[in-house]
């Protein structure tokens, strides 16, 4: 490794020297377990330096331990990596805002009379750029593609967000959310309802996963799937039937998979309409 350079010739500080007078900084003043620094993946070397010469700080081995570099890959437009320099870039508020145009724009296509538009597209809009950015492993570099980014049908937050929404209209329509003690479980033994409850299963264990690695898309991708798997259930059963025991059950099922999406939603930051 090269060496890790803390003072110029003329005595002036580097990044180095400031990031481990910061890290002296952090120990002191919060005494963390754990600090993630989370950058771009061309700032693994300087971290890899910094934090081996922060052994050498006389911290006590509890915070040198708990450095941790959390890289990420870049966003690039269509045409190319984003530079200042040549002033291609997008300013996070920037973008934010033309995505809440841009759902506000679709609202009133597909849904005119809808209430509250206003905070719905908010809610779709930063929904969509925040699962954009978390739904590929974080070292991989990001194409910017707003088709892609708001498309309602494909893997994307917009989505996740509707059939959110879908099973709130099926809860709405069942009037009430039936007591666990009343369900009977046996009555799901279609292939749907098996292939659903056996994911929803693995929640906790993913939710594990993501934060051992850093990795938010292993969120992302699970509650993908959990939706699909939702969609498929959906529609291949009649959840509102005259068999009140089956419409208990499979009311029970749509409501705790609207438990599941708007927890796991929320663990990226994505607030859930109620409506879309």
């Amino acid at each position: 490794m090269p060496p890790c350079i803390i003072e110029k010739t003329n005595g002036s500080t580097t990044y180095a020297t400031r990031d481990l007078a910061a890290i002296m900084y952090r120990a002191r003043t919060y005494n963390y377990d754990k600090a993630l620094y989370v950058t771009s993946y061309e700032q693994i070397l300087h971290f890899k330096q910094v934090f081996e010469t922060a052994k050498l700080l006389g911290l006590d081995k509890k915070y040198t331990d708990g450095l941790e570099h959390v890289p990420f890959g870049m966003v690039q437009l269509k045409t190319g990596k984003m530079s200042t320099r040549e002033g291609n870039i997008i300013k996070l508020e920037d973008l934010l805002n033309e995505a809440i145009t841009r759902v506000s724009k679709i609202i009133e296509e597909k849904n005119s009379n809808l209430e509250n538009k206003e905070e719905v597209a908010k809610k779709v809009g930063i929904g969509a750029v925040i699962f954009n950015d978390l739904y590929n492993s974080r070292i991989k570099d990001e194409i910017f593609d707003w088709d892609t980014m708001l498309n309602f049908n494909g893997e994307t937050g917009p989505y996740l967000q509707y059939m959110y929404v879908r099973t709130n209209s099926v809860l709405e329509k069942a009037n009430e959310i039936p007591s666990i003690k009343n369900i009977k479980m046996e009555l799901l033994n279609d292939n749907s309802s098996i292939n659903l409850m056996k994911e929803m299963y693995n929640f906790e264990s993913i939710v594990k996963q993501s934060a051992e690695k850093n990795e938010p898309y292993i969120i992302s991708r699970y509650l993908i799937n959990i939706a699909q798997l939702f969609s498929t259930f959906y529609n291949e059963n009649k959840i509102i039937c005259e068999d009140k025991d089956l419409q208990n059950a499979r009311v029970y099922l749509t409501y705790c998979t609207n438990i599941m999406l708007k927890a796991g939603a929320s663990l990226l930051g994505i607030q859930m309409p109620d409506k879309m």
